[in-house]
């Protein structure tokens, strides 16, 4: 039995983005300064070209996509929709399953989706030079290869223990001709400080987060590019969540439930916003955002203004979160080690309009083997969390013996996360749900948000 693949033209990569801000129910809050006012759009240019400015306040629900932008996205997109015959055969269930594989990108994952966006905005206001973060690599591949298309210079920090877990996310970016050091470096006084109170300090992504803002604001001729998190670019993710629907269109099917990665959130922002004017509208389709039990951000944070960084250099946010002092452990699923949430996703969340489940480390590769035994796509441990939480749900399926519709996005394939699998067959992996103590205590001081 193969898989079915539902394919879709160049003419049908959007030619707009979807701003989920205009069909939200509660609005969303503008970010406030350490003196609790809002900050306003110019406290930005600093690290931010006018366009993405725009972008991350904009309430209006279509944005158009530059023609160079979608020139470029068309080197891989649209990308392929597949009905994962093989994996339902293996589980035994009633269920669809469908995937939407957005590995089919040069850097292997969905984030240069937004990558080209941004470096694109940058080149157009005259900006020479990007710094940035990266947790798992899957950004600062992407931003490189944008980089490099736009004429741009990239610099990126990337956090510390994926820098040595993941040496070959590392050359990718090299080969795309960006500079990359680990996080904390000793370049910015974010990661010295962080060095003088731990020099064996694991990094996270927040305070990459620090070290790539520091750099940008030093600099006249750098920006900022944010892999995650802020509004504009869970915006520039929306892509496949539009190209999804047109493609379900063409099965003849339509999703009961979306599972998606979610660390900062534009993983799952990307795929499950374009469905929340449907079910706005009064469709019935689950939105589920799944994340590590072991950086529980969704599932056991705190509704709360914080810095999106560790050394309080952006502005707060209303969004879920475990402080932004949090440091995680070093689990292999990089891209989803954030200590915070995408204000959008967070408000979502808040209301009601989106679910969240948080699960364990061994069940994500667990889940990862098996879907790559039986469609042959190897996933990002990133993108096992979704596919652990759908096959949990294809099984509760087999027992109830309901036909639901299971859509999962694959955000990226696991080529250079073998180390990872590797590790994960010795049995030298283990499952870490983070204690609840020190939940607590990285919450301390915190404003709750309303």
């Amino acid at each position: 039995m193969q898989r079915t693949k539902y394919l879709l033209d160049e003419d049908a990569i959007p030619t707009h983005w979807y701003n989920v801000a205009a069909d939200m129910p509660t609005p969303m809050e503008a970010p406030r300064g350490p003196d609790g006012n809002p900050v306003s759009p110019d406290a930005l240019a600093a690290i931010f070209p006018e366009a993405i400015i725009e972008q991350e306040m904009a309430t209006e629900r279509w944005i158009p996509i530059p023609e160079p932008v979608r020139q470029g996205l068309a080197l891989w997109r649209p990308s392929p929709l597949y009905r994962a015959h093989r994996l339902e055969a293996a589980l035994g269930t009633p269920a669809k399953i469908y995937y939407k594989y957005e590995g089919v990108s040069p850097a292997g994952s969905h984030k240069p989706n937004s990558a080209l966006a941004q470096a694109y905005y940058n080149q157009q206001a005259g900006i020479q030079r990007l710094a940035t973060e990266t947790g798992a690599g899957q950004w600062g591949s992407s931003l490189a290869l944008a980089g490099e298309m736009f004429g741009l210079e990239v610099d990126v920090y990337m956090v510390a223990i994926s820098y040595e877990q993941k040496p070959f996310r590392r050359s990718m970016m090299e080969t795309w001709g960006a500079s990359v050091v680990p996080s904390p470096s000793n370049r910015t006084q974010a990661g010295r400080d962080a060095l003088a109170a731990d020099p064996d300090n694991p990094g996270s992504l927040g305070l990459a987060i620090s070290e790539a803002v520091e750099d940008a604001a030093s600099r006249a001729d750098t920006s900022y590019a944010l892999g995650s998190v802020l509004n504009h670019v869970v915006l520039h993710q929306t892509v496949i969540g539009q190209e999804a629907k047109q493609q379900f269109e063409l099965a003849g099917d339509y999703p009961d439930a979306i599972f998606a990665p979610c660390g900062g959130g534009s993983n799952f922002g990307g795929a499950a916003f374009p469905f929340v004017a449907d079910k706005a509208a009064g469709r019935d389709v689950r939105l589920v955002a799944v994340e590590p039990d072991s950086c529980p951000t969704l599932t056991r944070g705190q509704y709360a203004w914080d810095y999106g960084d560790s050394a309080g250099l952006t502005p707060m946010m209303a969004m879920y979160t475990l402080g932004h002092d949090f440091m995680p452990p070093g689990i292999h699923a990089g891209g989803l080690r954030y200590h915070g949430d995408s204000p959008l996703v967070s408000r979502l969340h808040r209301d009601g309009i989106i679910e969240a489940a948080a699960v364990p480390q061994l069940g994500t590769f667990e889940a990862g083997v098996t879907f790559a035994r039986s469609e042959g796509i190897i996933p990002a441990p990133e993108s096992c969390h979704a596919i652990r939480a759908a096959i949990d749900e294809a099984e509760a399926c087999t027992q109830s013996g309901e036909e639901k519709t299971l859509f999962i996005n694959l955000s990226g394939h696991g080529h250079f996360d073998m180390t990872s699998y590797d590790r994960y067959f010795r049995g030298e992996l283990e499952d870490y749900a983070y204690p609840e103590a020190e939940i607590h205590r990285a919450l301390e001081g915190l404003d709750r948000a309303e």
